[in-house]
């Protein structure tokens, strides 16, 4: 199941602590959204698979943090400065602004009046001055991607690292847009994070390498736990491709507001390396000898067995975090009708992306004995490494495993008489499937450890 629509996720978000909006009891900031307890650690997971998938299965992948703030030389180079644009519209009656693509008639949504300017181009990138005087001769950009950072610093990732084609650099972080109108919760915003991988290859093997990159990131998602009767492949026409692309599959998701992009797979050419490598004035890419600056780097790679440069091409699987996030709470929201009739809702999240793996929850919250056996068995489980792992003492087990349930949590550990009196066992339930064991606290490492596996 998922969600009926984006009220039932902006409503248990808010209820458990996922996303808030940002400066909400000033009203809030609009296209910006903040994660809370539950929220960071779902994000984080999800991010970790991500890395997990691109650098460490991998021995032809490096990764890199870059920094946010961007030379504004960089992104006239990339294009972003002519071309980084949406057409914006006003409305003369109410004032409002609406992208004019986003528009599905001539009237104004806000108001109905057809009295719409023209549509005019509006650079998305937030500018913002560098040092002390603003006086517009000193900026820099925020970065709208985070794929230009890779490029260029494309030059020192091959001298230190000396990789040999094909290979790929990995980053995961924020990137800005000032979007016109940004909408439908966490899907389209202003500040948000990416996961981009930067795969160069042998010109001619790119067609290739970027069918085989849809297959991974389709298969990829699906571990996620996203249903793939849930996706659709977009083979983006040549007439909307973007200006470095020579072709794109946009992996498409149905969100509860529509069918839209969860991830872009684009085939780049050389378009980027190239650019910032003619860009830096007179420079011949085949020459073995260049200046030694950083304002001349060499945006190529060595063939070992013609001694040729050439500039590979670049195969770039770009998925946004805010939007990941949003398609596996979608899959993972259910509500379940109950034997009683009662109704129970649950966040069927896979283990490895739940923000809470284990909770123990002790049967007395003021039994001396039980309290500080279910403090014990969670500080070991927590030694495993597995997540977070949560003691909870809110002494109604039956609530609290509802809670849970509504949160994600995977396993639910109760300790009772019968574990400190008795038998030294612990009672297991199971988000999914509501049943319960009993399980020897020596063994319950591993099986935790297994369950999470």
């Amino acid at each position: 199941m998922t969600a009926n629509n984006m009220d039932e996720l902006v409503a248990l978000a808010k209820r458990r602590g996922f996303i808030f909006q940002s400066s909400d009891i000033y009203g809030g900031l609009q296209g910006v959204y903040d994660y809370g307890p539950l929220g960071v650690e779902l994000k984080n997971n999800l991010k970790s698979a991500w890395w997990r998938a691109m650098v460490y299965d991998r021995d032809d992948v490096e990764g890199l943090d870059a920094a946010i703030l961007t030379n504004p030389t960089t992104l006239r180079y990339s294009g972003h400065e002519a071309t980084f644009t949406d057409p914006l519209v006003d409305c003369r009656e109410c004032k409002s602004r609406w992208r004019a693509d986003h528009l599905e008639s001539d009237q104004c949504p806000s108001c109905g009046s057809n009295d719409l300017t023209e549509p005019r181009p509006f650079n998305l990138m937030f500018k913002t001055a560098v040092g002390p005087v603003d006086d517009g001769s000193s900026f820099a950009y925020l970065r709208p991607e985070t794929a230009q950072a890779i490029f260029t610093n494309f030059k020192n990732i091959l001298d230190s690292t000396s990789p040999k084609l094909p290979f790929g650099i990995a980053q995961i972080g924020k990137a800005f847009r000032n979007e016109i109108t940004p909408r439908n919760f966490i899907f389209r915003v202003r500040e948000f994070e990416q996961m981009e991988l930067e795969f160069f290859v042998k010109p001619g093997e790119d067609e290739n390498w970027h069918d085989h990159w849809v297959n991974e990131r389709l298969s990829w998602w699906a571990a996620q736990g996203v249903n793939e009767n849930n996706l659709e492949l977009y083979h983006v026409p040549a007439d909307e491709l973007a200006h470095y692309s020579k072709s794109t599959v946009d992996l498409m998701y149905r969100f509860p507001h529509g069918l839209e992009e969860l991830e872009g797979i684009a085939n780049r050419t050389d378009y980027d390396l190239g650019s910032h490598t003619k860009n830096q004035g007179d420079y011949n890419i085949q020459s073995e000898v260049q200046p030694n600056t950083e304002a001349n780097a060499k945006l190529a790679i060595q063939d070992l067995e013609t001694k040729e440069w050439q500039v590979p091409y670049v195969i770039e699987p770009s998925a946004g975090v805010d939007r990941g996030v949003l398609a596996v709470m979608n899959e993972a929201y259910t509500v379940e009708r109950l034997e009683d009739g009662k109704e129970r809702t649950v966040m069927s999240f896979r283990p490895h992306l739940a923000p809470i793996k284990v909770a123990i929850l002790p049967l007395k919250r003021n039994h001396e004995g039980i309290v500080a056996k279910a403090k014990d068995i969670k500080k070991t489980l927590q030694k495993l490494g597995l997540g977070r792992i949560l003691y909870e003492d809110t002494g109604n087990i039956g609530k609290g495993y509802r809670r849970h349930d509504e949160v994600g949590t995977p396993l639910c550990v109760t300790v009772d008489f019968q574990t400190v009196e008795e038998d030294d066992t612990v009672t297991i339930r199971n988000r999914d499937t509501m049943a319960q064991e009993r399980v020897h606290t020596n063994d319950l490492s591993a099986y935790v450890s297994e369950y999470m596996s």
